[in-house]
């Protein structure tokens, strides 16, 4: 793979990650609960937002992309090592 693709693969990937897990954190029962959706807004928790949203976002970016990445890497050593057995083959 070139480098540019691999790169902007896990940017993507990256940045669905964050929509994706922003969107789940936010569709929980718990954080609608600390949202104020519930009678009158009893229960209302703007701390939690503040609190969890940074390493929500930041789990959904982080985690995508180290698992691209290692994905990557993990091919990348698997087709050195192809190759490389490849060329002994043909120099033997």
């Amino acid at each position: 793979m070139k480098r540019d693709a691999v790169t902007g693969g896990g940017c993507l990937v990256s940045a669905a990650g964050v929509v994706v897990a922003v969107w789940l954190w936010g569709a929980s029962d718990r954080t609608q609960r600390h949202l104020g959706n519930e009678f009158e807004n009893n229960g209302q928790d703007f701390g939690a937002v503040l609190t969890e949203l940074p390493f929500v976002f930041l789990a959904g970016a982080v985690v995508p992309a180290a698992v691209w990445g290692l994905g990557v890497w993990l091919l990348g050593r698997r087709r050195g090592r192809s190759e490389s057995s490849r060329a002994s083959e043909f120099h033997a």
